[in-house]
């Protein structure tokens, strides 16, 4: 059992930056791949970006590549997603996951990011 916590969430203008953090309970967390996934208000959830265990490997949603940046401290539980160069289309609720194998086994109640033109 994983227990995970978002937060950073907020209303800021297009351009400007925000930095989600992801709590995660446990002594287990740096065993896990842990994810970031967004939903937008209509449409499905999406993948945004995930980072291994160690770190070292990251993926990113080609929307985002270039403008996020996944990073997890397992010393602090956490992990964070830095988000520059807001977009309106980046307006969604973003929840981190957790990962023990081949499937998305933990997920967080979600933050609200809200971009304004």
């Amino acid at each position: 059992q994983v227990l995970l916590v978002e937060s950073g969430g907020g209303l800021v203008q297009a351009g400007a930056s925000l930095r989600l953090s992801c709590a995660a309970s446990g002594r287990t967390f740096s065993s896990y791949t842990m994810g970031w996934f967004r939903q937008a208000p209509g449409k499905d959830r999406e993948f945004v970006a995930r980072i291994n265990w160690s770190g070292l490997t990251t993926y990113y949603a080609e929307s985002v590549k270039g403008r996020f940046t996944i990073s997890r401290s397992n010393a602090e539980n956490t992990m964070y997603l830095q988000m520059n160069s807001l977009k309106p289309e980046d307006t969604a609720v973003y929840y981190c996951a957790a990962s023990s194998s081949g499937t998305w086994d933990y997920w967080g109640q979600g933050t609200q990011v809200t971009v304004s033109s």
